[in-house]
């Protein structure tokens, strides 16, 4: 039996006096509460409480009891986007008596890969992984998770693993269909994050508007990705556009980015949205209090984290009920001033 103690020195066999029993049935009622009575629990709960005792959370992981800790890779904790999604994640593990431990791979497969190994090392419940750039990352990241129960995040696996997901195809072509009906023949996309599949994704759906319409996209559609998903990859990305000649609609592969153009064509003397018409994807909460209020794709963002924290509970509880599933939630278009040039706002289109 492990000699359980916690920062204080409270000793599991403290725990055990107070409430007159064995040690063993301390472990039980931390670990296994289902094998004591409900006046023992009550017993060792309150001598828990009154002696400010803290389980060791390895030693419970060591004796069978499931680890109350799930892990969140996410490509960049900057993004706003992420950082509502965990929200939505760790809401979830509050409710359900969790924690979460959030890591950044920096849209970095080698950083991925470490840190999937430093949780299945810790052994964490499971983890939630939006995987870095590459063509088979979900593949990978499966593969090199091991044992560690994955729920992929923001990503659509091709596989039979556990996801949740937004349709980004869908997104995309319902900002790109905006644009054309306001009369646009030429639009620009702004993409990040080389290799992407959340982007490449939109980047397809950007096509599809423009090929539906009867345009031919080599002379309708300039494509430009950047390293990056931020604003300053957006300044970069608008200083390409620049360049040549601009398309009067530019739809931005997220927020962050549309920022970066937005300000780039502002200092260029370029206004928005009487010369060029903005949209961007996410919606974050700030999109709407922008300098010129922002037409974007709206994801579910919270639904998003939130059902994916309980399917990966589902997931790792190891019951073999459970169903591996691929979950694509639908994405809205909000439309506001940085498009319409004064006209209609506030209109959701949902795909």
């Amino acid at each position: 039996m492990a000699r359980t103690q916690n920062g204080t020195g409270v000793r599991i066999q403290d725990v055990a006096a107070r409430a007159g029993v064995s040690v063993g049935t301390v472990s039980h009622t931390i670990n296994h509460p289902e094998l004591v009575s409900a006046r023992t629990r009550r017993a060792v709960e309150r001598a828990i409480k009154d002696l400010g005792f803290v389980p060791n959370q390895q030693a419970r992981v060591l004796t069978g009891a499931a680890s109350q800790v799930i892990g969140l890779v996410v490509l960049d904790v900057v993004s706003p986007f992420f950082m509502e999604a965990a929200r939505a994640v760790e809401r979830a593990a509050r409710e359900a008596g969790h924690v979460v431990i959030l890591c950044n791979s920096d849209n970095d497969p080698d950083r991925e890969s470490q840190l999937l190994q430093i949780l299945g090392a810790q052994r964490v419940r499971g983890a939630l992984l939006t995987p870095a750039r590459t063509g088979q990352g979900g593949d990978r990241a499966r593969i090199e998770a091991g044992h560690l129960p994955v729920v992929f995040l923001d990503y659509q696996t091709a596989g039979d693993d556990c996801s949740v997901s937004v349709d980004d195809v869908a997104g995309a072509r319902l900002a790109v269909e905006h644009l054309l009906e306001l009369g646009h023949e030429r639009v620009a996309f702004v993409g990040g994050g080389q290799g992407l599949r959340q982007h490449v994704q939109r980047a397809q759906g950007a096509r599809d508007a423009i090929l539906a319409a009867g345009l031919d996209p080599s002379t309708a559609l300039v494509e430009i990705t950047q390293d990056g998903l931020g604003i300053q990859d957006g300044v970069l990305a608008a200083e390409h556009l620049l360049e040549g000649e601009l398309p009067t609609g530019i739809f931005c592969g997220n927020d962050m980015m549309a920022f970066g153009v937005y300000r780039r064509l502002s200092r260029a003397g370029v206004k928005v949205p009487d010369d060029v018409a903005l949209v961007g994807y996410d919606d974050i909460d700030f999109a709407a209090d922008w300098v010129v209020p922002l037409t974007s794709v709206r994801q579910p963002t919270d639904q998003l984290g939130y059902l994916a924290a309980q399917l990966l509970f589902e997931h790792s509880a190891g019951d073999e009920a459970h169903v591996h599933r691929q979950t694509v939630l639908q994405p809205e278009l909000i439309v506001r001033s940085s498009s319409t040039r004064g006209g209609r706002t506030g209109v959701t289109i949902v795909g």
